[in-house]
Formats: C-alpha cells, sequence, structure tokens
C-alpha cells in the first residue's frame, strides 16, 4: 500500500490535557467531531489530534492515510496485524507486537507544516512517532512496519534504535525502540534547535522530566502521565 499521510493520535482518558499539547505546538483546537479533534497548525496540513478515550490509559498511537482503506486493511492483515474495528472507512488494528494504529482515508493532505518559532528565538515541531517494542518482538515488528508502509530500514548509530525512511513529503517519521516493556506502544518526538530551552519551555506548561540523555533528547511525562521526547534533531521542514 502507499501510505499518503501520516496522523499522530493522543489519547486521553478526558480533555484535561488538550490544553497542554495545544501550548507545546503552537497549534489551535478545530470543531470536535465526537470523541476527537484536530490540532490545527498555523499553516499546512494537520497532523496531529486529540482524541478521548475514558476507558483507556493516556497512550499515542497512529494514522495512516491510505487511497483505499480495505485494501490496506487486507494487506495490514496478511502481514500480522489484528483487525480491533472495522466501521467501514476507518480500520483499528493492533501490530503483531501489540502497537495500535489505524488506517483512514486519504483526505488530499500534502503539506508539512513548518516548525514553529517561539519567543526567544527557538524552534521546534512533533516530527516523529517511536515505536517502543519488546527486545524479543523487535525484528518481527520493525519488518511489519516496513513491509506494511514501504519504507526502508536503516540502522542507528545507537543500537537500540532503527529509523524507517519516510516516504516524501509526510510530516512524521517513523522510529522503532527495543524496550523492556511486555507489548509495543508509541510516543511522540519533538524536533528543536535548542533541548535544554525547549525542555525549559514544555517544563513551564506542566511537564515534567523523565530522564536525559546529555546531547541527544529528554524523556518528559504530559501532565497526564504520557511520555514523550525532545530531541536535537533539526527541526527543518526537508
Amino acid at each position: 500500500m502507499e501510505v499518503r499521510w501520516v496522523t499522530g493520535f493522543v489519547d486521553s482518558p478526558s480533555r484535561a490535557v488538550e490544553g497542554f499539547w495545544l501550548a507545546v505546538t503552537g497549534t489551535s483546537l478545530s470543531a470536535r467531531r465526537g470523541d476527537f479533534a484536530t490540532l490545527v497548525p498555523a499553516d499546512g496540513d494537520a497532523y496531529l489530534r486529540v482524541q478521548v478515550l475514558a476507558a483507556s490509559p493516556p497512550r499515542t498511537h497512529l494514522d495512516l492515510h491510505v487511497t483505499s482503506v480495505p485494501a490496506a486493511a487486507r494487506e495490514a492483515v496478511g502481514l500480522g496485524a489484528v483487525v480491533l474495528l472495522d466501521d467501514g472507512e476507518l480500520v483499528v488494528l493492533r501490530s503483531p507486537a501489540g502497537a495500535v494504529f489505524c488506517l483512514v482515508p486519504w483526505a488530499g493532505e500534502v503539506t508539512r507544516p513548518a516548525p514553529v518559532a517561539w519567543p526567544g528565538g527557538s524552534v521546534s515541531l512533533v516530527d516523529q512517532v517511536c515505536v517502543d517494542v519488546p527486545e524479543e518482538d523487535f525484528d518481527r515488528e520493525a519488518g511489519f512496519w516496513s513491509a506494511l508502509t514501504g519504507w526502508v530500514r536503516r540502522p542507528s548509530d545507537r543500537p537500540e534504535f532503527e529509523h524507517l525512511e519516510r516516504g516524501t513529503g509526510l510530516p512524521l517519521k517513523l522510529l522503532l525502540q527495543r524496550v523492556g516493556a511486555s507489548r509495543a506502544g508509541m510516543h511522540l518526538d519533538f524536533a528543536c534547535d535548542d533541548v535544554d530551552r525547549e525542555v525549559a519551555r514544555h517544563v513551564a506548561l506542566g511537564a515534567v522530566v523523565v530522564r536525559r540523555v546529555e546531547g541527544d533528547w529528554t524523556t518528559l511525562r504530559d501532565p497526564s502521565g504520557r511520555e514523550y521526547c525532545v530531541t536535537g534533531r533539526s527541526p527543518c521542514v526537508c
């Protein structure tokens, strides 16, 4: 299948954390459609959304936008995914290692938003979804995502990570990380031009620092308890 666009979803048991994500991303909230709303950027096409799932703990999931949802779902199942919900236009699936994702129709999105320039001169944007995968499931899970998206697997300079080369013009990269958990999950990553300054901005808005990897990234926890990262990757749209 061809992935035409990618959306990162912030799923939470209530709306309480939505103000935080609006503030850290520099977006505005769209009108709500049922349980979810879009984080609308100042320019370009939207690629981040918030969703209220009252019975679920805070989590992140990925939507892949495709031209034919039924055909893409058949392909995903053939590669080892399990269908959790199929309402015709949207299919919710679980990857072989347990990460939840959705297949949705492509609506013509083509333009990645520019990074946000903050007061004081720093620049940042959400540019990556990281799939956190149990060590024993890593090779199968990485193979699944590569086969599903058609994106080539590339090694990282750190042994716990592996990159997938995203399609041209897509707003989110895909990174896979070996972790000690029993089931796969996902988290969002920010790119920025100054990690310390960006982390301080997030903390002032209510985030809590979990761990620092000097010179590379900092893991934070949002006010609902969901982990995400601020990284030193360039935030340029290129």
